[in-house]
């Protein structure tokens, strides 16, 4: 057994880990004055700085979650380390070789798992690195080579290359020392029939790092068609790797992040190096997963992301159909952000670095510069999906953006992009957009007067939800009319996607009595993205009526949505009769006056049916 630790070499280590400097590897501490720093808590969620450093005594405090301790004692909760080892951690970054009280020094093998982990993970690294060199890592340096990168390149980012062999990297680490559970819990191997085997063979490497520069796994690229696997393989999450906390390139971003107040998040491991070359040094991208809330508090933390608009955070995405819904899915995150931010997209579809190797390190840095707002970007991705030449497709679009504009945090902004929806969509009626978005802001804050905060705000739009809550639960009780009815019909975007899934299942004639097989074949025509979780959504919320009064209610909402189309159908005819002249053009005034009498007549009728619910 490993003896204590003695007190004066615990001591010496606080003395030698300023306690702003440990603590600042792993968020921007600014100025509190009175000697004090603070910052955004790494403990708990928060929108103020209330993390506050006392460098002259050593000691932090949050007032938000009351955490509280010396250096030791951060870097136990912060690396979720016993004291003993966090004192290890901390000795080996200040050089200090420790002495225990029963047994004298003990070597380096004989500390913490994560301490022997991050060593093992330490020499791959370097081990990867030297076979870069190689013969056999030809093709690595040819696609290096081709992506405009130098061996100096592949030096800085620690780029190495795995050998094409089953045990190069295990026989070398346990030569070293190390277990072969240690290799296998690391996610550096896997158990073969006969001994650890690699995880990574005949791929380049990219070595991923903590914030703190710790090495704490890997992401291995394909370069031989002989491998079946995918073209990306990262390390598997283990005691030290946790793909949805990592961000490669933090380590190198992290201090300039806090210096400009302005991170890039780009898609993969080349376009990191590409920025960083190119003159963008805050870039960072996910490894092997989509960008999430763990990322952000990430961020946060090293941007002091607070209550004013100080910094930035660009998403940068191609410019294609699946570029488009990343940046949307990032959208639906900004809220979890303070900082502004915005969307840089490439219009030829090209990523960070192929623009680099095609147009030069200034294209780089060009398109970082033209990024656009993400809320602009946001809205205007949205009104797109819609026939802006018709009223009823502006109007599908103003509801379909208008919570895209409610959902703005600061008010003086929410009402300027409220103006310029107003614009991109040609209504020229600004009160009206506004006051439409007003209402969606009021049912938001639970202060809306007009409908209980369940329903849409939009009559329209709730007749289309429960219409397709009845067309999956209760499709016996809907028939060929819902059949019969137009695509159209549908606006709101969940609503269109989920009409087109029954449509393809055959419409509610192979409904049958609906239940579990009709949920069933529904699914398997839902191929969109989130289309799966729609259809199980409207099959299990609740109608809007009793069990005993179901038939009724559906004869309703037809009604209702049958009322709806009618309603397009005057205001189309009206739009006709109001250009023609009723003395020159008597005839087709005539016609048309007589359609428009005829459909308010079978308007009124739906209507009294409607009104049945």
């Amino acid at each position: 057994m490993a003896g204590r630790i003695r007190d004066v070499d615990i001591a010496l280590v606080r003395e030698r880990s300023p306690i702003a400097d440990v603590i600042g590897e792993h968020i921007q501490l600014r100025n509190a004055g009175g000697g004090n720093l603070k910052g955004l808590c790494p403990f708990h969620d928060e929108k103020s700085p209330s993390f506050n450093v006392t460098p002259e005594r050593g000691m932090f405090f949050c007032f938000g979650c009351s955490e509280g301790g010396d250096v030791i004692t951060f870097v136990e909760k912060i690396e979720h380390l016993s004291f003993a080892e966090a004192v290890e951690r901390l000795a080996q970054r200040a050089g200090i070789q420790l002495q225990y009280e029963q047994g004298g020094y003990v070597p380096r093998r004989d500390h913490g798992e994560r301490a022997r982990l991050i060593e093992a993970h330490r020499a791959a690294a370097e081990f990867y690195a030297d076979k870069l060199m190689s013969p056999d890592a030809a093709p690595g340096r040819r696609f290096l080579s081709e992506r405009g990168f130098e061996r100096a390149d592949a030096e800085a980012f620690g780029v190495g290359y795995a050998p094409a062999e089953w045990e190069a990297l295990s026989r070398h680490l346990m030569g070293r020392g190390f277990t072969a559970d240690e290799l296998v819990k690391g996610g550096l191997a896997k158990e073969g029939r006969r001994g650890p085997i690699d995880r990574f063979r005949g791929r380049l490497i990219w070595p991923i790092r903590d914030a703190t520069g710790d090495v704490i796994g890997f992401g291995a690229r394909k370069l031989l068609d002989s491998d079946e696997g995918p073209k990306y393989l990262n390390t598997p999450d283990s005691p030290l790797y946790k793909k949805s906390q990592v961000l490669y390139g933090i380590d190198l971003a992290k201090r300039e992040i806090s210096k400009r107040a302005q991170a890039v998040i780009v898609e993969g491991y080349t376009d990191v190096m590409a920025c960083h070359l190119a003159g963008v040094p805050t870039a960072v991208a996910t490894c092997g997963t989509s960008f999430g809330e763990e990322h952000i508090k990430i961020l946060r933390r090293f941007l002091l992301d607070q209550a004013e608009f100080r910094g930035e955070v660009i998403f940068t995405f191609d410019g294609d159909a699946a570029g488009q819904k990343a940046a949307l899915r990032a959208f639906a995150d900004e809220q979890k952000f303070v900082t502004q931010t915005y969307v840089a997209v490439q219009s030829d579809g090209l990523d960070p670095c192929d623009l680099r190797i095609k147009q030069g390190d200034a294209a780089v840095r060009d398109l970082i510069a033209s990024r656009e707002p993400l809320f602009q970007f946001a809205i205007r991705s949205t009104i797109s999906r819609y026939d802006l030449r018709s009223n009823e497709g502006k109007i599908a679009a103003l509801d379909a953006a208008a919570p895209i504009v409610a959902g703005i945090k600061d008010v003086g902004l929410r009402k300027r992009y409220a103006i310029d929806l107003d614009r991109w969509l040609g209504f020229m009626d600004e009160r009206f957009v506004m006051q439409r978005i007003a209402e969606v802001s009021g049912a938001q804050q639970g202060r809306s007067r007009r409908a209980p905060k369940a329903a849409p705000l939009d009559p329209g739009v709730r007749v289309e939800g429960e219409l397709l809550k009845l067309a999956v639960q209760r499709p016996a009780l809907l028939g060929p009319r819902f059949d019969a009815l137009d695509a159209q019909a549908f606006t709101a975007p969940d609503h269109v996607m989920l009409h087109k899934i029954i449509v393809a299942a055959g419409g509610l004639a192979a409904a049958g009595h609906g239940g579990r097989e009709w949920v069933d074949l529904l699914l398997e025509h839902a191929h969109e993205e989130g289309a799966r979780g729609l259809v199980t959504r409207f099959a299990v919320e609740p109608i809007q009526a009793d069990a005993h009064a179901e038939e009724r209610y559906a004869g309703a909402m037809l009604a209702a949505i049958e009322a709806i189309a009618v309603d397009r159908a005057i205001a189309q005819v009206k739009s006709r009769i109001q250009r023609l002249n009723p003395v020159e053009e008597q005839q087709e005034y005539n016609k048309l006056f007589g359609e428009l009498v005829a459909l308010e007549q079978q308007r009124r009728v739906l209507r009294d049916r409607a009104a049945g619910s």
